[in-house]
């Protein structure tokens, strides 16, 4: 459990943490509000596609509270419905998170080639409103390299660049680093 609050609390992927509160980071945040908030907001969503846009937001809070099956709970439950919800603003956010989910989970069983795969597959997107200005969330990418996994990670930075197009140089400065054996400074890219 505390391993896993350690490796994450890096990566915190709600957008809100940014928005809302400018002055959070990642460790001083409260997770545990953090998940009761998104589950009120679920539980209290007027459609099926409201719920659907908070479950990746869930399920990253819950990784970061340390509630691991929730963590797993929501990642599953917004990947199963997102097919549902392809032309809402939350699908890529939904497909992205959710597989950087089961890939932390996985790291954490020990898992490396399954979060390898989780990696790539969160890639494999279109983008969504707030990947395409913000960008990919860079945690699980940066465990992997800490692991010495440095092809998957250039892989994953591969697949990026469909949607993140207007910031190509911080990819390419990134896979200079990479490819250097360096890790990155991924900056606030592991906090979204």
């Amino acid at each position: 459990m505390q391993r896993l609050r350690s490796l994450l609390r890096t990566a915190a992927p709600a957008i809100a943490v940014l928005v809302l509160v400018p002055s959070a980071t990642a460790s001083s945040w409260d997770w545990d509000t953090s998940l009761a908030d998104y589950e009120s907001r679920m539980e209290s969503a007027v459609s099926p596609s409201s719920r659907f846009a908070w479950l990746d937001s869930a399920a990253f809070s819950a990784v970061m509270a340390g509630n691991l099956e929730k963590a797993k709970g929501y990642a599953d439950e917004a990947l199963m419905l997102a097919p549902s919800f392809r032309n809402e603003w939350s699908y890529g956010n939904a497909i992205h998170h959710g597989h950087l989910v089961l890939g932390h989970l996985a790291l954490l069983d020990g898992d490396v080639k399954t979060a390898e795969k989780e990696l790539l597959t969160a890639g494999k997107i279109d983008g969504s409103p707030q990947l395409d200005t913000f960008g990919p969330n860079m945690a699980l990418a940066k465990a992997l390299l800490e692991k010495g996994r440095r092809e998957v990670v250039l892989a994953y930075f591969e697949e990026c660049r469909k949607f993140w197009g207007d910031y190509l140089h911080e990819l390419d400065t990134w896979k200079a680093a990479v490819e250097k054996g360096e890790i990155p400074d991924f900056g606030p890219n592991l906090l979204y």
